[in-house]
């Protein structure tokens, strides 16, 4: 089986937080097979202290935590990164993956999972997060006070970078490439390569939300990321009210 390795050829370094010792027994043999350096945490406290050596390159997160759980955790990892999420729950219910998404996650996966399918969602989440080199050319789109660069895959604004997450920018590029456009949730999900296509439409919604929270200065008036009623959602450059 073929190794998955990052840039300059080194091995992707991934943390797996869960309180089920025999689970990330499991997923530490399975990722190291494939290639992946892997961490293990059975708690927020051990999670914080392996990111304090070095942060990883994706964080596998379980919903489910003793002391801090993994929404606590997903916010407080979002504060200051935006590493890939993905999260973990037994449970598996919407409200938990409308609420972990909204926290930050970059995707979900309900227990009982195998395997194969938790590496592919890895794979997903990296390939998107993967900065391009410094000496490529930029592509940068450019509105109201925004330059987007498609290349290192950096929005700015005055100058200064705007945190997103890997998930958030993938959905900027999409909108960015198709302005004055109404683009459906269907449609999204299938611009959005990786993602899983869900049965029910408000991941869609959420992660325009959260990309609103970013770019908008009044997310509940957006001027640029507009819903268009029983349609979907439209990117206007140039601001509603131009």
């Amino acid at each position: 089986m073929p190794h998955y390795t990052g840039a300059m050829d080194r091995p992707e370094r991934v943390l797996v937080v869960d309180d089920d010792a025999e689970l990330r027994s499991l997923l530490r043999e399975y990722l190291s097979d494939v290639g992946f350096k892997v961490e293990l945490a059975g708690d927020g406290v051990e999670m914080r202290q392996v990111m304090a050596r070095a942060m990883p390159d994706a964080v596998v997160l379980d919903l489910m935590l003793p002391g801090t759980d993994g929404l606590a955790l997903t916010r407080e990892i979002r504060a200051s990164s935006a590493v890939p999420i993905l999260m973990l729950s037994a449970r598996g219910e919407e409200i938990d993956r409308v609420v972990g998404l909204e926290m930050g996650a970059d995707d979900y996966l309900a227990k009982p999972f195998s395997p194969r399918e938790l590496l592919a969602r890895l794979r997903a989440l990296l390939r998107r997060s993967q900065v391009a080199p410094a000496a490529a050319a930029a592509a940068t789109v450019e509105f109201g006070p925004y330059r987007v660069d498609l290349d290192a895959r950096r929005l700015l604004r005055a100058g200064a970078d705007m945190r997103l997450s890997g998930a958030e920018f993938e959905l900027l590029k999409v909108f960015t490439e198709r302005p004055n456009r109404v683009l459906g949730r269907d449609l999204l999900l299938d611009l959005l390569k990786g993602y899983e296509r869900d049965p029910f439409d408000r991941t869609i919604d959420i992660r325009v939300a959260r990309l609103r929270r970013k770019i908008e200065d009044d997310p509940a008036d957006p001027l640029y990321l507009l819903t268009v009623r029983g349609e979907g959602y439209l990117f206007n450059p140039h601001g509603h009210d131009d």
